[in-house]
């Protein structure tokens, strides 16, 4: 689905990989984000996570993508999706310290330009900038020493 400015707009559970930003989470209820100890950073209904790892706001975006000009790209594939279409629920997103974004319920993750899409109903994001099938997690996080 597209709205008015061509940006797809799905229904439920949403996540939007912005080109050189951060990561858009949309859903018609709101969303959990906790840290990994399950204690509650935040119930909202929108919001945008830091994927570059410099935001000096994490989990949160700063905009400091900006300033440094980050390179991320919005395209991406995905071997796993799942057929969430009769799927109802929360999104729960865990911060992992040091490490990824863990994700679950079900959720349409998408493009800013709507030519790469999946579903799950789990995933691991990157949110230290390095991995190289972004926006999902391939632990390099371990190996460039990411705070936060």
């Amino acid at each position: 689905m597209a709205n008015e400015s061509n940006k797809p707009v799905y229904p439920g559970n949403s996540i939007m990989v912005r080109p050189d930003g951060p990561l858009i989470c949309k859903a018609d209820n709101d969303i959990t984000l906790q840290d990994a100890d399950e204690k509650v950073i935040l119930k909202d209904k929108e919001f945008a996570l830091c994927r570059c790892g410099l935001s000096a706001n994490k989990p949160f975006c700063d905009g400091a993508h900006k300033k440094e000009a980050v390179s991320a790209s919005q395209s991406f594939t995905d071997e796993r999706a799942e057929d969430i279409s009769d799927i109802n629920g929360e999104l729960i997103i865990t911060v992992k310290k040091n490490a990824m974004y863990s994700i679950k319920g079900p959720v349409t993750i998408f493009s800013r330009d709507g030519l790469s899409k999946t579903t799950r109903t789990k995933a691991a994001l990157c949110r230290c900038g390095h991995s190289e099938n972004k926006p999902f997690c391939d632990v390099k996080h371990k190996k460039c020493g990411f705070i936060g």
